[in-house]
């Protein structure tokens, strides 16, 4: 099992964005100095929840700044993006880099970002397969790619052409997006809102659409996020979580529909509630056992962390250091 976190880069009451970015830069170089075997960026546009706009900008960035650890996007918007000009850039940064970078693509919402970016309601709602299958052929390796349909153009050659294919995730939250997965072999990013028992229901129908697509589930390694946070005991984490990230999950709220309708507006306090009875979220005891039984799912390679939680940045450093040290029996040196 593999180690790593989730930034969000959100923005906490009176925080800039340009500290908020800044903040989450140095989480990320906090990661590395721990022992984590990486960072993963979200991508949000026009919210405060998370003021990142391009998680693989954002990557290239920190990829720069550090040595060993992976940097992946959790994840790219794709239905607001050419899936050319994406693969282009997860082909640069994975060469770059030496083949640190770790691709995550999201089908993402009807939101107003699709308006603002010309691609449309219906790449959001009939187009992410198409886009995921462009993207994965320029990923192949193949030396030329063309296509037809929703993106129509000639051969042309694929500059720079992987030497390997870029590990790549998608998020997934909802049965058509787990079968677009599955049917094409890429492992899934599943979210911080799932309860254990929900992703284990979602890795099953993966496993099962996967195998009639001639795919073995065995070989694929998922990524499941959960919302972390250590302290002396059950009661002062919750205490510290339920004093800060009301305020950073207000941000959701800011979403705004493309189509007109009314956004669908989530209670904060309810889902820190739910977010604390089902994460790790409490002493190195509980800690320890929740993310026992995440690294438990058939198929899970990969647990991604959500440090920013208690707010503040000397709070978020001390628990991405406590988690490794205390919970994650992680070894600095060895990296």
């Amino acid at each position: 099992m593999h180690p790593h976190l989730f930034l969000l880069a959100g923005l906490p009451a009176g925080t800039s964005h340009a500290r908020a970015l800044a903040d989450a830069h140095a989480y990320g170089l906090a990661a590395e100095n721990a022992g984590y075997a990486g960072v993963w960026i979200a991508e949000h546009h026009f919210i405060s929840y998370g003021v990142c706009p391009s998680a693989v900008t954002f990557a290239g960035h920190l990829l720069g700044a550090t040595r060993r650890i992976a940097v992946g996007t959790a994840a790219c918007v794709l239905s607001n993006r050419h899936p050319v000009a994406l693969a282009e850039e997860a082909v640069l940064l994975d060469e770059l880099s030496g083949g640190r970078f770790r691709l995550g693509v999201a089908r993402g919402g009807p939101w107003v970002d699709l308006e603002v970016f010309g691609t449309g309601l219906d790449r959001y709602a009939e187009g992410f397969a198409e886009s995921v299958d462009l993207l994965s052929r320029w990923l192949s390796g193949a030396e030329t790619v063309s296509s037809t349909g929703r993106f129509t153009f000639r051969p042309v050659p694929v500059v720079p052409r992987p030497r390997r294919r870029v590990p790549t995730w998608i998020a997934a939250t909802s049965a058509a997006t787990v079968d677009i997965a599955a049917a094409r072999g890429i492992p899934l990013l599943l979210g911080m809102h799932a309860t254990v028992e929900e992703k284990a229901g979602m890795l099953d129908r993966y496993a099962d659409v996967a195998t009639r697509h001639g795919h073995d589930p065995d070989e694929i390694r998922h990524a499941s996020t959960h919302l972390a946070y250590l302290a002396d005991s059950d009661r002062a984490a919750e205490r510290a979580v339920r004093g800060a990230l009301p305020d950073l999950l207000a941000g959701t709220g800011e979403y705004v529909r493309v189509d007109g309708a009314t956004a669908a507006r989530r209670d904060p306090d309810r889902y820190v509630d739910h977010l604390l009875d089902i994460h790790p979220v409490g002493a190195a005891p509980r800690c320890r056992q929740t993310l026992a039984a995440a690294a438990a799912l058939p198929g899970v390679g990969h647990l991604l962390l959500m440090v920013e939680g208690a707010g503040g940045p000397e709070r978020t450093v001390e628990n991405i250091t406590g988690l490794a040290v205390e919970v994650l029996g992680l070894d600095p040196a060895a990296g």
